[in-house]
């Protein structure tokens, strides 16, 4: 086979679509995927079935890489002059803005198909998830801790969760109170403390250009507090969490899971606990086993019970 036809235009265009999209680095679906699952076992006091399974876990890919579109092209003029984003395509002009926004609707719309099997609680939520995910990308630009805007948007699985499994076939908003419980929306909450805590080991990778273009950032924020601040959000989420199961009549698997969690973030603090670039970054990119030792507790504990 002759090289230049393994690199033909249209398998050059879908390589930078992937690219766009972050289909090497799994980690950041991850960070959504674990406290969706959480909560979807919660919510169905066990294994929830294939269906909804399916659904939510292509649904967080879908829309993960959709949202690294918007906030590509939101980001574009920032992304340029920071060292570890100024090759992405959109930045480094190679995908075009309405390529990116174009794709990024596309797998928007897949992800919508698949929550219109599920229920109209479910789909009422989705509204404002996705409004939630597109004003994301323009925090930065006026709060001082677009973290936490970031938290709710990488939250807002839980409560659709459990809408999933508990709501019904009533479109009024009335229904969505119904369908999520209030247990849901603390874990929610924990859950926002989570994000705050490895979006800010990010942050703390690109403290030095943020600085120079005037993002404003939890790194930045915090300022020599930073590495307290982040050990602080780890407490408080791996305490609340633990606190909101046990109350749900979760045991000592559930646990073993946040126990695992936690002597993982005790790694993180010696990754951090210097600033270095390669530290932060290596903290941030291995967050997901935190959320994944979460889930595997709850899963074992409710099958197990």
């Amino acid at each position: 086979m002759k090289a230049s036809s393994l690199n033909s235009p249209g398998e050059s265009k879908l390589r930078l679509y992937l690219d766009l999209i972050r289909f090497d680095r799994p980690a950041g679906w991850l960070l959504l995927l674990w406290p969706t699952l959480s909560a979807l076992w919660i919510a169905a006091d066990g294994f929830p079935g294939w269906h909804l399974l399916a659904v939510f876990t292509a649904g967080t890919v879908l829309m993960r890489s959709a949202g690294c579109c918007v906030n590509d092209v939101a980001d574009r003029e920032f992304d340029r002059h920071v060292k570890r984003t100024a090759r992405r395509p959109v930045t480094s002009g190679v995908v075009s803005v309405k390529e990116a926004l174009l794709l990024g609707a596309a797998l928007s719309v897949v992800a919508f198909g698949l929550v219109l099997t599920t229920n109209a609680p479910t789909i009422l939520l989705s509204f404002a998830a996705l409004a939630i995910a597109i004003g994301y990308p323009y925090a930065k630009r006026f709060v001082s801790m677009p973290q936490a805007v970031l938290g709710v948007a990488f939250s807002f699985g839980i409560p659709m969760a459990f809408s999933a499994v508990l709501g019904a076939a009533d479109w009024r908003w009335r229904a969505v109170a119904d369908a999520v419980p209030p247990h849901a929306w603390w874990l929610l909450v924990s859950n926002l403390f989570w994000v705050l805590a490895y979006d800010t080991e990010y942050a703390m990778v690109d403290r030095d250009d943020d600085v120079r273009i005037g993002i404003r950032t939890s790194a930045l924020t915090l300022g020599r507090f930073d590495v307290a601040g982040v050990m602080a959000f780890y407490a408080i989420h791996l305490l609340s969490w633990a606190v909101i199961g046990r109350l749900l009549g979760l045991g000592g698997w559930f646990l073993a899971g946040v126990a695992a969690a936690a002597a993982q973030v005790a790694w993180h603090y010696v990754l951090i606990r210097h600033r270095s670039r390669e530290g932060c970054f290596k903290a941030f990119r291995l967050n997901h086993w935190v959320g994944f030792a979460v889930f595997l507790g709850t899963a074992l504990d409710l099958a197990l019970r």
